[in-house]
């Protein structure tokens, strides 16, 4: 596995990729629907999937970590204060635990199960083996 600019790229656009989802779901985080936290909801679940697909469609943990990155990059971004002094995540008030801290924590947390949960084997990734009627056909016919 040697050096590939394409790697270098695809890693590149999977890090653009994570920051402009990182900011959605930084900023959709605080949505609720009376009581329910749906907006975090959606923005965990929609981490997990963003990740997921990215690790099983590229076969590649560090397509995902650059993926993650850029979400806990962006996270952490605008979880800040902004130069012209807006919060976009309050703090919370004492003794509570806001969904900003839950989105915060994760969002690394999810990245790292993610990019480091177990490969398949290559031969387990295909599935079983499955003769054609043609190929059964041709070994009988061979074999009589």
């Amino acid at each position: 596995m040697g050096f590939s600019w394409t790697r270098v790229a695809t890693w590149a656009v999977a890090l653009v990729i994570g920051l402009v989802y990182g900011v959605a779901g930084t900023i959709g985080q605080a949505a609720t629907w009376g009581v329910l936290p749906l907006g975090l909801v959606i923005a965990i679940v929609g981490v997990v999937a963003l990740l997921l697909a990215v690790r099983t469609l590229t076969s590649d943990r560090w397509t995902a970590l650059a993926t993650g990155l850029g979400a806990m990059i962006a996270t952490l971004v605008f979880s800040g204060k902004g130069p012209g002094g807006s919060i976009v995540v309050p703090a919370p008030a004492d003794g509570q635990v806001s969904t900003g801290i839950i989105w915060t924590i994760a969002v690394p947390l999810v990245a790292a199960i993610i990019v480091g949960w177990p490969s398949l084997p290559s031969d387990a990734r295909r599935g079983p083996s499955r003769r054609s009627v043609s190929d059964a056909a041709t070994e009988d016919d061979a074999t009589n």
